[in-house]
């Protein structure tokens, strides 16, 4: 293990700590359902400050993936559960609950699957939709294996937003990102402005892996090229030893400078920050975008 490894956490990677109260509300809520979320499967670094203002990313189709991405937490390597059938009620149900008027949800890859899990979207999308007509829904999806059926099915549910995440930059893909493809990603978010162009695409890129500016600058380049309108940038943060080691933790003036080559470039929203993640503070994008 490198010796940077061992250093700890410059002071602007520790996140906040919120309430107790709050988040176990959150929490409660979660659990009781037997349903899932990206905050707690992933560890994000933001769930303490997501569940205070009562908010959280629903991770659909179980907590086991069927990919083995060198940077995640969630768990893998063993045979996912099987699918859920109430989940989207369950998920509904929460939402409500929580009294949520933006919703993102997320999910696992689920190579198993015929469809790759994208009628759990759409069957999610409608039951959100049936108990809180109003609230607005983000998708974060995986790839579906480039699949344009399963990406046109979940595009035509009609999200406010659609997410997928490129993660890294092109060199760095088959070691970051196992199972994924570089331009497989960018022909997801294609496919879905083909579907239906007034959808907004987001995606996302965390730094630390080795990665250069001019890198990252051509995989923004990339995503603009096909029109994809938000971005989120973060540092990678080392879930264990088992995990790919952190290269280098870049520093609160550096993000500062990728978010501004991002907006110069033209991108019409972007998040930059150390703590940033795909879902933090989700719903700012919409009012930049329209």
């Amino acid at each position: 293990m490198p010796a940077k490894e061992e250093l700890r956490l410059p002071s602007w990677l520790r996140p906040q700590i919120g309430k107790a109260d709050q988040i176990s509300e959150v929490q409660q809520i979660i659990k009781q359902r037997g349903i899932h979320t990206i905050c707690e499967e992933g560890r994000c670094p933001n769930r303490a400050e997501c569940y205070a203002q009562k908010t959280a990313t629903f991770l659909l189709m179980g907590p086991t993936c069927t990919r083995a991405c060198g940077f995640c937490q969630v768990d893998k390597g063993h045979q996912p559960m099987p699918l859920d059938p109430d989940e989207p009620r369950k998920v509904a149900e929460a939402v409500n609950l929580l009294g949520l008027d933006y919703v993102v949800l997320t999910s696992v890859a689920r190579d198993d699957l015929a469809d790759q899990g994208a009628s759990v979207f759409v069957e999610t999308i409608a039951a959100i939709r049936q108990a809180r007509p109003h609230a607005k829904i983000e998708v974060l999806t995986p790839d579906f294996r480039g699949d344009r059926r399963w990406v046109a099915m979940v595009a035509e549910a009609m999200p406010v937003c659609y997410n997928h995440n490129i993660e890294t930059v092109r060199r760095l893909q088959g070691k970051v990102r196992r199972g994924a493809k570089y331009e497989r990603s960018l022909s997801v978010l294609a496919m879905v402005k083909e579907v239906n162009p007034s959808i907004i695409t987001k995606s996302g890129l965390m730094v630390g892996h080795g990665e250069t500016v001019a890198e990252l600058t051509e995989a923004m380049q990339d995503l603009l090229a096909i029109g994809c309108s938000s971005l989120t940038i973060g540092q990678y943060l080392r879930p264990s030893l088992e995990h790919l080691p952190v290269q280098k933790y870049w520093t609160p003036d550096e993000f500062d400078e990728l978010g501004a080559i991002a907006k110069n470039i033209g991108f019409a929203h972007v998040r930059s920050g150390a703590l940033v993640r795909s879902s933090y503070h989700a719903s700012d994008m919409i009012e930049v975008n329209g």
